[in-house]
């Protein structure tokens, strides 16, 4: 048989701690096929690729035993590990790819993915012959490793980079360099983006919302950014990778992974109730974690935030096989930025506006999630006295701007009796 009618395969090598996972290979038809190989198959003390592959979890051998194979994307749990929106057309334009090509996005990020996961071009000469035996009549090509070029420049958006810091300054990690900070850009769509993520992650923190180190940065700190229009702000928002530690990975994934849902359903596939049955059933220590998460639902709504939808939700794996809830992030005052805004992004007891929602809805949600409700309560009683008394006094002192600050006051005054702060 001819070559020209051989069809030609890309391999990327999928390794976690140092571990093979499997191998990812991308058809010339766009078809992309993760196989998982069979050691770490066969291991039932293998690090946790994802929850779905975890021996506790319900058809995991079975949903490990088979190739997950997609059209174009990839699959949700290497879809869901790449950039979305301007900053992949971000990418995409440097790397001269087109914006769907998540197999050559992930191939340029595979050496600093979120969590663990790393994920390594192959060499044609280096590809098992197993792994072309599974895919019939395949040759495996050198891979041509894209490099972006520096010519690129968008516009109206919010950019997040990962980097790493050193004596104050922040550069873009590059290579073997682990970027150990997430460092969000202002935006020219939205006024002070930076200093309202900034405040509403402090006022969460002050009622018992665990979150990672956060920053404001100025911009001149910030090196080797790209050419991106940024508006006439000086402060970028910072905050510490909580799956990094030092040089040393530490496995992570969002509840669209967890799920396996796609970036695109993040809002419209799933609720709050199922989440929290998740962690309280798999979490390593399941209580704990859906007292915080219960925390973290009422803080949303105290806070106005609209966008606390699957991607901002994670479980981290710190002993690389047991679940956790991780640390609090991406919790914004959305409200502020969104005329007539009312509703969270997921429903919690059948319902999303949150000016409707009261201590019955998280009744309701803890019933529904299978979580003792006697368990939950005492959480929610205190963020709510936490917020009454430290709060109003506390934003005074916080960064974000006294039109923001002025409108989330409001919006306090507008929250159900069980939940309003004065």
């Amino acid at each position: 048989m001819s070559d020209s009618r051989v069809d030609q395969i890309n391999v990327l090598k999928l390794t976690l701690h140092e571990r093979l996972v499997g191998y990812l290979v991308g058809l010339q038809s766009g078809q992309n096929i993760l196989s998982f190989a069979e050691a770490f198959k066969n291991d039932e003390g293998r690090p946790t690729f994802s929850l779905i592959t975890h021996p506790a979890f319900p058809h995991s051998e079975k949903i490990i035993s088979e190739p997950w194979a997609r059209n174009q994307k990839l699959p949700p749990t290497l879809s869901n590990l790449l950039p979305e929106g301007a900053l992949r057309e971000l990418m995409a334009q440097g790397l001269k790819v087109h914006v769907d090509s998540e197999f050559h996005l992930l191939s340029y990020l595979g050496a600093d993915l979120p969590g663990a996961l790393v994920a390594e071009p192959m060499e044609p000469e280096d590809v098992p012959a197993s792994v072309l035996a599974a895919h019939g009549q395949v040759k495996a090509v050198k891979f041509e490793k894209l490099s972006p070029e520096n010519q690129f420049s968008l516009a109206g958006v919010q950019m997040k980079f990962s980097m790493e810091e050193k004596d104050g300054r922040y550069n873009l990690s590059k290579g073997n360099v682990l970027g150990d900070w997430i460092v969000k850009t202002p935006s020219t769509k939205h006024k002070d983006v930076p200093v309202n993520e900034f405040t509403a992650m402090t006022l969460a923190q002050l009622v018992g919302v665990e979150i990672p180190e956060i920053k404001l940065v100025e911009l001149n700190n910030l090196e080797s950014l790209p050419q991106i229009n940024l508006p006439d702000e000086n402060l970028a928002f910072a905050i510490k990778r909580f799956d990094r530690d030092a040089n040393t990975r530490i496995h992570m994934e969002d509840f669209a992974q967890v799920l396996v849902k796609y970036p695109h359903e993040k809002y419209n596939s799933a609720n709050y109730e199922q989440i929290g049955r998740i962690i309280y059933g798999y979490s390593g220590d399941g209580l704990a974690d859906a007292q915080q998460f219960a925390r973290r639902l009422l803080v949303n709504i105290l806070l106005a935030n609209g966008d606390a939808h699957l991607k901002n939700w994670s479980l981290i794996y710190p002993d690389k096989i047991t679940p956790r809830l991780s640390p609090a992030y991406d919790i914004v005052t959305t409200s502020v930025y969104i005329k007539g805004e009312r509703n969270l992004a997921l429903n919690l007891g059948k319902s999303k506006e949150w000016y409707n929602v009261s201590m019955e809805h998280f009744k309701s949600w803890a019933d529904r999630a299978e979580i003792p409700w006697r368990a939950i309560k005492p959480h929610l009683d205190e963020v709510i006295e936490k917020a009454r008394n430290m709060w109003p006094k506390s934003i005074k002192d916080l960064p974000m701007n006294d039109q923001h600050k002025q409108k989330l006051i409001h919006h306090w005054s507008l929250l159900h009796k069980d939940f309003r702060i004065r």
